[in-house]
């Protein structure tokens, strides 16, 4: 495309040379047939270039719709592909955790635990739904679950539960959180599943960002949108690597399997939302995802 510009433009400017060559200096002795219609062999020119360019951008559009055909196609068979291992490893996960939860379950009730070993065994249990719950999830990657239904959902309290369960996690590698968001950014959408999109985008910035660095989180509303950004400090990502962001087991993590970004990118789509990632290298990424505000009135 960009040799095709540079071409019309040259073009343009050799011919804007002849014209103006023969109408000051040649004036009709050599080239008689061109100064005796000026104005029309220019016209004409022109249109041939028009008709060329349009030829070109039609063209570059057909194949560009037949390029994104195909991934759409490539990524088809990959959903597939993942529905089906996924349905087989989530069947694996919920069996053992069943027997985990049943077992604390029945620790919780026994009198000869006191209260704070309850309470411990009551967080693990909750962490155990949550696992199940993610697991679950797997199987939204081809099939999106209707079961979950949307929901008038505070932004400002959703982030700060989230940021809150991360902060410790962040304080491993001495990073931390630092949250920002306005009053009034409402949106509709299922909690669990909002939650699960935050804690994996905070959770990649954090793991992504060096030693020491905080990650920005913030939220503005606008007229119709909420926009969440999320910043880290870390070594950024090229062009490519953008790209391939949300492909089924692509990953930068050494023992990532790209599957949690996969869900991610299906719950803003789910919703109607919409994630954009800017990112250079050696300055660190910002990902944007914006929904649709909803009004409390």
């Amino acid at each position: 495309m960009k040799l095709f510009y540079f071409s019309m433009v040259l073009n343009g400017i050799l011919i804007l040379m002849t014209f103006v060559y023969i109408t000051l200096i040649d004036q009709g002795q050599v080239y008689t047939y061109l100064h005796y219609d000026l104005v029309g062999n220019l016209i004409n020119i022109i249109a041939s270039q028009v008709m060329l360019f349009l030829i070109f951008h039609l063209s570059f559009s057909r194949m560009k719709k037949q390029q994104l055909y195909y991934e759409q196609v490539q990524q088809a068979e990959r959903l597939k592909m993942i529905a089906n291992l996924t349905a087989a490893v989530a069947h694996e996960i919920r069996n053992p955790v069943t027997v985990v939860r049943g077992f604390l379950q029945l620790y919780q009730q026994d009198p000869a635990f006191d209260v704070s070993d309850k309470s411990k065994f009551k967080l693990m249990i909750d962490e155990l739904n949550t696992v199940e719950h993610i697991t679950s999830q797997f199987l939204t990657l081809s099939k999106p679950n209707g079961d979950l239904k949307p929901e008038k959902v505070d932004v400002k309290d959703v982030l700060h539960s989230v940021t809150s369960l991360l902060s410790s996690y962040a304080m491993l590698s001495d990073n931390h959180i630092d949250i920002d968001v306005e009053e009034d950014c409402t949106i509709l959408i299922n909690t669990i599943e909002f939650k699960q999109l935050l804690m994996n985008l905070i959770k990649n910035a954090v793991e992504a960002s060096e030693a020491g660095m905080s990650v920005s989180v913030t939220a503005r509303r606008s007229r119709h949108d909420i926009e969440i950004r999320i910043i880290d400090q870390g070594s950024g990502m090229s062009e490519d690597e953008v790209k391939s962001l949300g492909t089924p087991f692509y990953s930068l993590k050494s023992n990532g399997t790209g599957l949690g970004l996969m869900i991610c990118f299906n719950i803003v789509e789910k919703y109607g939302g919409e994630i954009h990632y800017h990112s250079v290298k050696g300055h660190g990424t910002t990902v944007t995802v914006r929904f649709l505000a909803v009004n409390e009135k």
